[in-house]
C-alpha cells in the first residue's frame, strides 16, 4: 500500500481588510455622489433639496476617508507614485489610479460649492461628478471581477452587486449621519421618507440581480454558480454564512417595508442605517477573505486568521475612527461656519 501526503503551502492574503474598508467606502461614496448630483437640480424646497445638508456631508466624509484606506492597503503607502511613474493601461489599478484623484476633487468641489452657496457651480460639476461616480463603479468592479481564477468573482454580476449594496451603504450611512447635522440643516421627515423609498428601490433590485444571476447560472451552468454550490454543499461554514446573509437581507427589506409609520423614530432610523451599512461591509468582508479561503486548486479551505495589528483588527478600528473624527469634524465646521444660503450668496 502507498500512501501519499499531499502538502499546502502557506500563502499571504493577497486582499487584506484595507481592501474591505476601501470599497465599501467606495460604494457610498459613489452613491452619496449620484445622489448629490439629483439634489443639485431638485427644486428649492422639494424633498429632495431637503436632503442636500446630509448626502453632501456623507460624501465628504467617505470620498475623503476612502483613498486613506486604498493607500494603507498598498502595504507600502509611499509607493503609490508608482502608478504614475510606471503608468499600465491594462491593469485596472494603475486605471483607478487616474480615476480616482478626479473622483475625490470633483466630490470635494461640489462640496464646497454647496457649503459656499453657489447652487450654479453644482450644478455645472454634477454631470461630470456623475460620469466620474460610474467610473470608480466599472473599476472598482472589473479590478476583481477580471480574476478568472476565482470564478466567484469573475461573473459580470459582481460589479453590480458591488453597486447596489454600496448605493445602499450610503443610504444607511445617511441614516446613520444625519442627527450629527446642525438642527437646521437636518432632514424632515417627509425628506427621509424620500431616502427610505428609494433604499427600497435598491433593495428590491438587489433582489432581482441576485434571482437573475441563480436563474441564468442555472440555465447556462455558469461557473460562479456552480462554485457557489459547490460551497454550500461540501462546507457547513460556507451554509451557515449563505443562510445568514438571506435572514439578513429578509431583514434589511422587513425594516424598509415597515418604515413608513416608523420613519420618525431616531431609534428605527438608527436600526435602519446599521442594517444596510452592515450588510454591505459584511458582503465585501465575505466577498474578500472568504473567497480567499477558498482555493483555487484543490480540496479544502485555507483558514485565515485576523491579525490584531495594522493589517487587521486595528486597521479596521482606525477606519471606523477616521470616519468618526471627520464626521465631528464636519458637523463642528457646520455650527462653527454653517453653509451659506444660496440667496445671500447671489447677494
Amino acid at each position: 500500500m502507498e500512501i501519499i501526503e499531499l502538502l499546502t503551502p502557506a500563502y499571504e492574503a493577497a486582499w487584506l481588510p484595507w481592501a474591505v474598508q476601501y470599497f465599501f467606502l467606495a460604494g457610498v461614496a459613489t452613491g452619496a455622489a449620484l445622489l448629490a448630483a439629483a439634489c443639485s437640480f431638485a427644486p428649492a424646497g422639494s424633498r429632495l433639496a431637503r436632503l442636500t445638508p446630509v448626502v453632501v456631508f456623507t460624501l465628504a466624509i467617505a470620498a475623503i476617508a476612502a483613498p486613506v484606506s486604498l493607500l494603507a492597503d498598498l502595504h507600502q503607502p509611499a509607493r503609490f507614485w508608482h502608478f504614475y511613474a510606471h503608468f499600465t493601461p491594462w491593469s485596472w489599478m494603475s486605471i483607478g489610479a487616474l480615476l480616482l484623484p478626479a473622483f475625490v476633487t470633483l466630490s470635494l468641489a461640489l462640496c464646497a460649492s454647496w457649503w459656499l452657496g453657489r447652487p450654479g457651480w453644482m450644478r455645472v460639476i454634477a454631470p461630470l461628478l456623475v460620469l466620474s461616480a460610474l467610473t470608480i463603479v466599472v473599476y472598482t468592479g472589473a479590478e476583481v471581477m477580471v480574476v478568472r481564477a476565482r470564478p466567484l468573482w469573475n461573473t459580470a454580476w459582481l460589479p453590480v452587486n458591488l453597486a447596489l449594496t454600496g448605493w445602499l451603504a450610503a443610504i444607511g450611512v445617511m441614516f446613520l449621519v444625519e442627527r450629527f447635522l446642525p438642527q437646521p440643516l437636518r432632514p424632515q421627515d417627509a425628506a427621509l421618507q424620500l431616502l427610505r423609498a428609494v433604499a427600497l428601490t435598491l433593495a428590491g433590485a438587489l433582489v432581482l440581480a441576485t434571482l437573475s444571476w441563480a436563474t441564468l447560472g442555472l440555465v447556462t451552468r455558469a461557473p460562479s454558480l456552480m462554485a457557489a454550490a459547490r460551497l454550500w454543499s461540501d462546507f457547513p461554514v460556507w451554509r451557515i454564512g449563505m443562510l445568514l446573509s438571506a435572514l439578513g437581507g429578509v431583514a434589511v427589506l422587513a425594516v424598509l417595508w415597515t418604515g413608513k409609520t416608523r420613519i420618525g423614530c431616531p431609534y428605527y432610523r438608527v436600526l435602519l442605517g446599521l442594517l444596510l451599512a452592515g450588510s454591505a461591509w459584511a458582503f465585501r468582508w465575505a466577498l474578500f477573505m472568504s473567497v480567499q479561503g477558498v482555493p483555487k486548486f484543490g480540496a479544502g479551505l485555507y483558514l485565515y486568521t485576523m491579525p490584531l495589528g495594522g493589517d487587521g483588527l486595528l486597521g479596521i478600528v482606525g477606519v471606523a475612527g477616521l470616519c468618526v473624527a471627520l464626521v465631528a469634524l464636519a458637523s463642528w465646521a457646520l455650527e462653527l461656519f454653517p453653509a451659506r444660503p444660496a440667496s445671500a450668496a447671489a447677494a
